[in-house]
């Protein structure tokens, strides 16, 4: 088997955030992802062996036929990178210098906007109380209000195009699914908002394809 053909392996859980952003980004290219569980309650993150391949002791991380690498944004990156013509385009070409930095924009959009509010939503309001703790109350509005506030911004570009980098989905959606599924479950009709009609048909675009769809079927 040679090293187009090789099978990636994610070591994580299907349930783990992270590893969900690179699971959605592996299937849009319609890619094999073996799936290399990680016993986190036996702490397997921590020894060793694991702490060798994550120094931050954190999941995922991916083998790919020996070559390594840590962080769901980076490890998405080099997937999309590494099989450009396969599946669904996920990155601008590298010689169009506009499309990319507007690529750059939109990925610092989700990773600086809506991501701290979301999974902050996300830990107030679900991790919180499911890992017997007590939600804040105080933290749990300024991210319920922040994210608001972020998701104005969104349907101002988004009124403009399909996608949060243009008419074409990108990394940049994808890698908003994880969390912004989250705060679907914590309140159904965040993303419906009759004032955001935008970010509402791109939530439902998004949240609704194949691959996604096959992402949350492997956590159930």
């Amino acid at each position: 088997m040679s090293e187009s053909q090789s099978i990636l392996k994610l070591y994580g859980t299907d349930r783990s955030t992270c590893c969900q952003r690179v699971k959605v980004v592996a299937y849009e290219k319609e890619l094999d992802l073996s799936l290399e569980a990680v016993d986190m309650m036996g702490k397997e993150h921590k020894q060793d062996a694991y702490l060798a391949k994550q120094p931050f002791g954190q999941i995922p991380y991916l083998d790919d036929n020996g070559f390594t690498l840590f962080q769901s944004r980076a490890i998405c990156r080099y997937i999309a990178m590494k099989y450009p013509n396969q599946g669904t385009k996920l990155l601008p070409d590298a010689s169009d210098i506009k499309a990319v930095s507007i690529f750059e924009q939109a990925i610092n959009i989700e990773q600086a906007d809506f991501d701290p509010n979301a999974s902050g939503l996300t830990m107030q309001k679900l991790f919180l109380p499911m890992r017997g703790g007590k939600t804040d109350e105080e933290q749990l509005k300024k991210h319920v209000d922040g994210l608001r506030m972020k998701l104005d911004g969104f349907e101002r570009i988004l009124s403009k195009q399909k996608y949060l980098s243009g008419d074409e989905i990108s990394l940049a959606d994808l890698f908003a699914l994880p969390y912004g599924t989250k705060v679907e479950i914590c309140y159904p009709d965040f993303f419906h908002d009759s004032s955001r009609p935008n970010v509402r048909r791109w939530w439902d675009a998004i949240s609704n394809r194949q691959s996604w769809k096959r992402v949350l079927v492997e956590a159930e």
